[in-house]
Formats: structure tokens, C-alpha cells, sequence
């Protein structure tokens, strides 16, 4: 298991969280569709009214921020409301970077993730995946998620409130 550390993103992260976005985006083949700028990241998660909530994984490493470790994870998300069944966590982005994967950390934040949800009383996690992620689509259904749609190139996937009250619980 990888020394690593979970914990809120706070407004010295957003030079991390937009280096790991534009990883993410080239991952996918679209690094070109990352417009977002660090001064809208930071107004955006860290003023009164943040339109999304943060975490970010830490390593001792190369990346280093002023406690001397690296930002190498990270999970943007924020809450939503469905009509017919209530509160949602929707995850918006996700991203361990690759030389960090396969050491737990993924699977860490989305426990993470899913306690966040038990505890606000979510019925469910909401994500999309690119089609062509097959190692993310195979990660997120042995956790349960289950793929609601198959337009437009992405998945729709629900992780239900039995699996996230599972993952929760799991030591």
C-alpha cells in the first residue's frame, strides 16, 4: 500500500487539481477541450457558494507542494437533486495518475466518496465514463455501478445506496 493521504482540497490544490484535469483530458484524447483556468477553479470550489467539493490523494513525491508531498489524485464532485428519487452525489472527475494505480488509492477516495454520500443521505452516485475507458468501466462495476446508458460515447453509471452503504462499511 502507497503512503498516501486523503483529505479536503483547499485553495493552495488548484495548480494540482488543473494539472490532473489536463491529465485526465489527455488520457481521454481531449486535452484540447480543458478551457478552465486556475483563478475559475479557485472561484469556483473555494468562495461562499462553491459549486463543487474536492479531495485530493498526497504522496511524498516529485510534485511537491509546501508540506513537501505531491497532489496525485483527486475527485471533483458536487450534489445534485433527482425528482423521482432525491439527493445524488454526482462525481464529476476522477483521476489517480498512473504510476500511482493499482495501490488502493482509487478504490480509497471512492469509499471516501461513497461515505459522503451515506452521510448526506444520497440515493445514489452519478458518473459518466468515455466508452472507450474500458479500465475504468471495469473498476467502477466491480464496486457495483451498474451502466444506465450507452449514448453519445459515454456511460451513465449508479452506484445504488446497498453498494455505497458496502463500500462505506468496508474496512
Amino acid at each position: 500500500m502507497a503512503n498516501y493521504i486523503l483529505r479536503k482540497a483547499e485553495p493552495r490544490d488548484v495548480s494540482d487539481i488543473l494539472r490532473l484535469i489536463k491529465e485526465l483530458a489527455k488520457y481521454e484524447d481531449m486535452e484540447e477541450k480543458v478551457l478552465l483556468t486556475e483563478k475559475e477553479l479557485l472561484e469556483d470550489g473555494f468562495g461562499d457558494h462553491p459549486f463543487y467539493h474536492c479531495i485530493v490523494a498526497e504522496v511524498p513525491g516529485e510534485h511537491q507542494n509546501l508540506k513537501n508531498r505531491a497532489v496525485i489524485g483527486f475527485a471533483m464532485y458536487y450534489f445534485t437533486y433527482d425528482p423521482w428519487i432525491g439527493k445524488l452525489l454526482y462525481l464529476e472527475d476522477f483521476y489517480v495518475m498512473e504510476t500511482y494505480r493499482g495501490l488502493g488509492i482509487g478504490s480509497q477516495i471512492l469509499k471516501h466518496l461513497s461515505h459522503t454520500a451515506v452521510k448526506t443521505r444520497c440515493s445514489s452516485m452519478h458518473f459518466i465514463v468515455a466508452e472507450n475507458n474500458q479500465p475504468s468501466i471495469e473498476f467502477y462495476k466491480r464496486r457495483g455501478a451498474s451502466d444506465l446508458s450507452l449514448e453519445e460515447g459515454w456511460r451513465l453509471f449508479k452506484i445504488d445506496k446497498q453498494h455505497l452503504l458496502k463500500m462505506s462499511a468496508e474496512e
